[in-house]
C-alpha cells in the first residue's frame, strides 16, 4: 500500500517536543527522557497512535514509547496527543527503522513489546523484514528484560503461522494463543484495538493473538 504524503509531515515531527529523534537517544537514556524508573512498554510500527495512546491514558504507571517509521504516519498519532485536553507525560514517540532497535535501548530496558497488525511482506525473499521473524526476536531478545512478553496481533493467517513457527524455533514460550480474539474470552479481556483491528473486525475478519516469552 503506497503512503501518501503529507506536506510538512517531516518537518512537523521533527520539531514535536513528544517525538524524540533516534539520533538523539542513546541506549539506556530513556529513565532520563521520561525523568523516572517506570517499566517501559513499546510498540513497533504503531501506526496512527489509537492502541498505544490509549494504553497511556489507563495506565499512567508505565511508560510508553511508540515506534513508527513514516512521518506521514506518525503525524497523524502527534495530531491526537496535541487535540487531548489534559497532557500523556508517560508517552513518547520515536520515528525510526525498527531493524536499529538495538540503538535505542539497552540489554533489558524494555519489560514489554506490542507487535499490531505488522506489514506482512507476502514474499519469501522478505522473510526475515517481518517483525515476528527469528531475526527481530534476536533483537527483542536482547532488549526485553527476563520476564518480558511480547504480544502480536494480525488477521493474516499466513503470517500468523509464520510467527507461531518462529517462535517456536527460536526457542521462545507461547504463553497465549488463539486465532479468533473477539470470541475468545479470556484472551479478549481488557483488549485495547487499533485503527486495523476496528475495521477488519466490521468486515468479519478474525483476529489472531500470540504472547510469547522466554522459556
Amino acid at each position: 500500500m503506497r503512503l501518501r504524503n503529507i506536506p510538512g509531515a517531516k518537518e512537523t515531527v521533527a520539531g514535536h517536543s513528544a517525538c524524540i529523534q533516534e539520533a538523539s537517544v542513546p541506549a539506556g537514556s530513556w529513565q532520563t527522557i521520561f525523568g523516572n524508573a517506570r517499566p517501559i512498554h513499546i510498540e513497533i510500527g504503531m501506526g496512527k497512535g489509537q492502541f498505544i495512546t490509549t494504553l497511556a491514558e489507563r495506565h499512567p504507571e508505565i511508560n510508553y514509547i511508540g515506534i513508527e517509521r513514516y512521518d506521514s504516519v506518525l503525524i497523524r498519532a502527534l495530531e491526537k496527543l496535541d487535540a487531548r485536553e489534559t497532557p500523556l507525560p508517560n508517552l513518547r514517540f520515536i520515528r525510526m527503522d525498527a531493524a536499529n532497535i538495538c540503538s535505542v535501548f539497552s540489554g533489558e530496558e524494555v519489560a514489554h513489546i506490542y507487535l499490531n497488525f505488522s506489514d506482512p511482506w507476502p514474499k519469501d525473499r522478505h522473510a526475515k523484514r517481518r517483525l515476528t521473524s527469528a531475526e527481530f526476536l534476536k533483537r527483542y531478545d536482547r532488549i526485553l528484560a527476563p520476564d518480558g512478553q511480547i504480544e502480536f496481533k494480525t488477521d493474516n493467517t499466513d503470517l500468523f503461522s509464520f510467527s507461531l513457527e518462529q517462535a517456536e524455533q527460536a526457542g521462545w514460550k507461547v504463553i497465549g494463543c488463539t486465532w479468533d480474539l473477539h470470541r475468545d474470552t479470556a484472551m479478549n479481556e481488557r483488549n485495547v484495538m487499533t485503527e486495523y483491528e476496528e475495521r477488519f473486525s466490521a468486515q468479519g475478519n478474525p483476529i489472531c493473538k500470540m504472547i510469547i516469552s522466554r522459556p
